[in-house]
């Protein structure tokens, strides 16, 4: 088979500032990894949750326990956020929006 046509299987290959649309912090490490057909939730420590968050380039909060990976918006509607090619959205409060669209722009 030829390696160029296969598909990267994520649930193996998982990066999560590439791979993830958002993703939702639960207690005890647990994080919950939304992609574009898929749903990963994965135990992390505190370092590397840590730097997963404080990468402001790539993820914004916009909830005590969401953060959005900005590179992955394609639409930013009245109330959500839109991904891609996908249908999932994301509730985002106006004033979030205006700070995506300025890290949007840049």
């Amino acid at each position: 088979m030829n390696v160029a046509l296969q598909q990267k299987n994520v649930y193996e290959d998982f990066e999560p500032r590439n791979d993830t649309l958002f993703f939702k912090v639960g207690v005890h490490g647990l994080i919950s990894f939304h992609g574009r057909n898929y749903n990963i939730k994965k135990r992390l420590s505190a370092e590397e949750r840590n730097r997963l968050i404080s990468d402001t380039s790539t993820f914004f909060k916009v909830s005590s326990d969401c953060y959005v990976n900005v590179r992955n918006i394609s639409v930013i509607g009245d109330e959500y956020l839109f991904f891609g090619d996908t249908s999932k959205r994301l509730s985002c409060s106006q004033r979030k929006q205006q700070i995506i669209r300025q890290m949007m722009a840049q």
